[in-house]
């Protein structure tokens, strides 16, 4: 288990694959390494140490993924309950059908302030504030319909981080 911790918080992950993880407290770099693996095992290696910088990120910064509302005649009404913990989704299509999406732990949504349909997926973990964002726009998928026709859905319209990178 690799555990990071900075100014907004604490992430822990465990790796599966094999590899050595050093952190040297002298020159604040961490290596990672593996001895007498595979072409396979060798590969992940990259994807550790991409998990490992997404963990320093999040914790430095955090990651905002910024999700639009786009409708042609019905209005979606989206309503954000329990501080930011569930999102419901009315009045897609005209449907009578209302749609929850929990978020993970530790991801808030948030309304755009100013912004009309523009909706923020706040949080300290890429892979739970990625997930969340497509649970909402899952929840909106056009059926039996032309794709090409009906666009009304909930997108990503664009992934920042929450404090501002030097």
């Amino acid at each position: 288990t690799q555990s990071t911790w900075g100014k907004r918080g604490v992430l822990k992950r465990t790796f599966k694959s094999n590899v050595q993880i050093l952190y040297n407290k002298e020159s604040k770099e961490v290596t990672v390494r593996r001895w007498y693996g595979t072409r396979k095992e060798c590969a992940g290696i990259r994807t550790v140490c991409s998990h490992l910088n997404n963990l320093f990120k999040g914790v430095t910064y955090g990651y905002r993924y910024k999700m639009k509302a786009v409708y042609a005649h019905f209005p979606i009404n989206i309503n954000i309950v329990n501080s930011g913990q569930t999102v419901d989704v009315r009045n897609f299509l005209g449907e009578k059908y209302v749609r929850n999406v929990k978020m993970m732990e530790g991801v808030i949504a948030e309304a755009a302030k100013g912004v009309k349909d523009e909706y923020w997926i706040s949080g300290n973990n890429l892979e739970d504030v990625s997930r969340c964002a497509a649970l909402i726009h899952q929840c909106v998928l056009v059926k039996k319909k032309d794709i090409r026709k009906f666009l009304d859905g909930i997108y990503v319209s664009e992934k920042t981080t929450v404090d501002q990178m030097d």
